[in-house]
């Protein structure tokens, strides 16, 4: 099975250099180790790229050719993702085989649609897809009566397999038969109805004479329409002039005759029946008697329709539409307009050829249209639907990697750092004041300035702090005054343990809180030790403001090597059941509360309850997601993790501040999104699972407990005493005896001295 090789970055520079640092690694790492590790651990960036192998010296060839600039990165597309559902025609033998033996959930999709079509089919219907080129079976596909049901199964395990690696339509439209496929996968048929419905369609057009005539034509409708006769009709408009002509064949033949007398090409279709043509009227009451006797729903999911060319609703639950559907023109060229006016910028199809694809183009000029066929005829299904899949990934659609790779195996491997392109914007130093000879190296990080080795394996990481500097700061308000957050004291920890690789913060315990004015800097220091036994160390956190002689010790404790496994993909999102609460009046209410928070830390968006556990939705705003890139986790990201811990229930007279975290492990970095699920522990205690927008994991805490403090407790510091000199200081009397009995005598009868001193 071919593997994408997912890498992004902020900039086409650090994309490069992500790709050239990645190309070393392939000539050690197993390439299925390699592709989910990318893909699972590491965030999607705004610049992306996403190669596509099959083994290690294809992965090698294309990840040079993207760094040396050979291959361009893909252009990211802001927009909403289109399914589109391809029509007869595009059957081919053998459709579905290769997907089949490559992924379960496409096989056992398969395999459901295939049992409800033997229950009206003569002929096993797997049989027939996959039947041996010139078989007689293999001829079944062309006859209407499969072809059609073929179609349909193959395009809803198509839809199934897609479902499965996280892709999430925004809208549908399919192109004839190809509806039914798009109306089913919207809720609108269960697949007992919607394989009825497909089967008494193939199979009543099928038992039509035969004679008819289908022709596609280069010309417009209104070119076209003045030719047509009452036994012929446009059964589809595919383009601006690029459209159907069927019925009668004596007429056809006339119409395309007229048309190419006057400049226009035509080609006639090998057909075995004029479909959407007046031909079709035959069989339409017969059908409108199985129509009537289905189910039918409100459509879940928001699809376009091709018989008008725009959204539709409440008609896809009507019998009748469905009539007309069989006899109606195919406004194919309308209903992606449409699409595409309402948004739609990534347009997959979901069939086996690339048909509507090559169709799509000519239908919109909407900018940053791209148009992905899943499938194509005589290429290797696996690798064109991973291909589709990773250029939809580079071109901004979510895709649940994790779900993607759990059928293939693969395990967590090391990655190098990200690409830094380390641009300076100030004159250069001297030798004198460079901070580099003075042992140090820059630290990386938005907090963080600079790191220095200490000892034989310590390190020490300082910085500056300040609401000028950082002024998404300001907006961590508790009591009245700006508290750095307890989540910072957790990133400045984890980033230290990044420098000593030891990446799991085995435990924190925050004590004095640092409360940063408006206008002064603070200087931090974090500091790691050298390891024990066991590869512990201890790392603190102290900080000097400019008026102060004395470091403050702010947070004590345990990095280890020691990383666990991150929690299991809950799947569905949220939980099946889940129960929405209610988060508008959240903020207002903490704010009552003491929590001050600013329009930085004011990240939650949603949140349910399912059972005892509380599940969220938190984002960074726009102007701070941005940051996001530079940090582990950004604090703010992960302080709004904590607002959905207290919903529904009381407030409490004390402010809650974190106090002890244990267990903390970072398994990607630079979310600016989370989905977070929060487990109640013993009193104030919680457990929370932080995974991204697709549902890979970010983060696990095993355990976080909060304390309450008094308003007033954050105005304490820590601050010495002075304990004055005494005014004056009266002589030390001494005495020194070298064995004279006179010196002994002056000893015992004068008064006693401080000291006595005994020659020897």
């Amino acid at each position: 099975v071919p593997l994408p090789f997912t890498l992004s970055a902020r900039g086409e520079g650090a994309l490069r250099a992500r790709a050239g640092e990645l190309a070393a690694l392939a000539d050690e790492a197993d390439p299925l180790d390699l592709a989910h590790s990318l893909a699972t651990t590491r965030a999607a960036l705004s610049d992306r790229a996403v190669l596509v192998a099959a083994d290690r010296a294809e992965l090698r060839a294309a990840l040079h050719d993207l760094a040396s600039g050979a291959t361009p990165p893909t252009a990211r597309a802001e927009g909403d993702l289109g399914f589109l559902f391809t029509g007869q025609g595009s059957q081919r033998t053998g459709m579905g085989r290769e997907l089949a033996a490559a992924y379960p959930v496409f096989a056992d999709a398969l395999d459901d649609v295939c049992a409800h079509f033997d229950l009206q089919l003569d002929r096993p219907l797997r049989n027939v897809l996959f039947a041996g080129p010139g078989t007689p079976e293999a001829e079944l596909l062309h006859r209407t009566e499969y072809a059609q049901p073929a179609l349909f199964a193959v395009e809803v395990a198509l839809y199934r397999l897609l479902e499965s690696w996280g892709l999430t339509p925004d809208q549908l439209a399919g192109h004839s038969v190809g509806e039914i496929a798009a109306a089913h996968a919207a809720g609108v048929f269960t697949l007992q109805d919607a394989t009825i419905l497909v089967a008494a369609r193939g199979r009543l057009m099928q038992r039509l004479p035969e004679g008819g005539a289908m022709a596609a034509v280069r010309a417009t409708e209104d070119e076209v329409t003045p030719l047509l006769t009452p036994r012929t009709g446009i059964a589809a408009v595919n383009g601006p002039a690029a459209l159907v002509v069927s019925g009668d064949a004596a007429d056809v033949e006339r119409i395309t005759a007229e048309l190419a007398a006057r400049g226009h090409d035509t080609r006639r279709l090998r057909v075995s029946h004029a479909f959407h043509s007046p031909l079709m009227e035959p069989m339409l009451a017969e059908f409108r008697r199985i129509a009537h006797v289905l189910d039918y729903a409100e459509p879940t999911r928001p699809v376009v329709s091709t018989v008008t060319g725009g959204p539709v609703t409440s008609a896809l639950s009507d019998p009748e539409y469905w009539v007309e559907h069989v006899r109606a023109r195919v406004r194919f060229h309308d209903a992606v307009r449409t699409l595409a006016d309402s948004g739609v910028r990534t347009f997959l199809e979901v069939g086996p050829d690339a048909v509507l694809s090559a169709m799509g183009p000519d239908c919109t000029d909407a900018p940053g249209t791209a148009f992905l066929p899943v499938l194509r005829r005589e290429r290797p299904e696996a690798r064109e639907a991973v291909t589709a899949l990773a250029t939809a990934h580079a071109r901004g659609v979510p895709v649940d990697w994790r779900r993607h790779f759990s059928g293939l195996g693969g395990r967590r491997i090391d990655l190098p750092h990200y690409p830094f392109q380390r641009r300076r914007f100030w004159l250069e130093q001297s030798t004198a004041t460079d901070a580099a000879g003075l042992g140090q190296l820059p630290a990386g990080h938005p907090l963080l300035a600079a790191v220095v080795a200490v000892g034989a394996e310590g390190v020490v990481l300082t910085g500056r702090l300040s609401t000028r500097a950082q002024p998404w700061l300001a907006d961590h308000v508790i009591a009245g005054r700006v508290l750095f957050p307890g989540t910072a004291f957790v990133e400045l920890a984890l980033r230290a343990g990044d420098h000593v690789g030891a990446h799991t913060l085995e435990e924190l315990t925050l004590g004095a809180p640092l409360v940063l004015g408006a206008d002064a800097d603070t200087a931090v220091q974090v500091a790691v030790g050298e390891p024990d036994d066991t590869g512990r160390r201890g790392v603190t956190v102290h900080t000097r403001t400019a008026d102060a002689a004395a470091w403050t010790q702010h947070a004590t404790g345990v990095l280890t090597t020691t990383a666990p496994a991150a929690a299991a993909d809950p799947g569905t999102w949220p939980p099946p059941g889940a129960e929405p609460l209610d988060t508008t009046r959240v903020y207002p209410e903490l704010a009552a509360q003491g929590y001050g928070y600013g329009p930085a830390f004011q990240g939650l968006r949603a949140a349910w309850r399912h059972g005892d556990d509380l599940y969220a939705e938190v984002a960074l705003p726009e102007e701070t997601a941005a940051d996001a890139a530079g940090f582990g986790l950004h604090p703010a990201l992960l302080d709004a993790a904590l607002h959905a811990a207290d919903l529904d229930t009381p407030p409490r007279s004390e402010v809650l501040v974190p106090f002890a975290w244990t267990g903390v492990t970072l398994h990607s970095t630079g979310a600016p999104a989370l989905r977070v699920k929060i487990t109640r522990g013993g009193g104030d205690t919680i457990t929370l699972h932080l995974a991204d927008a697709t549902g890979a994991p970010v983060a696990d805490i095993e355990a976080l407990t909060s304390r309450p403090v008094q308003a007033d407790d954050v105005l304490y510091t820590v601050r010495w005493s002075p304990v004055p000199r005494p005014a004056t200081t009266a002589p030390v009397r001494t005495a020194v005896l070298d064995g004279a009995a006179d010196g002994l005598d002056a000893l015992l009868t004068g008064p006693a001295p401080d000291a006595v001193l005994h020659r020897v």
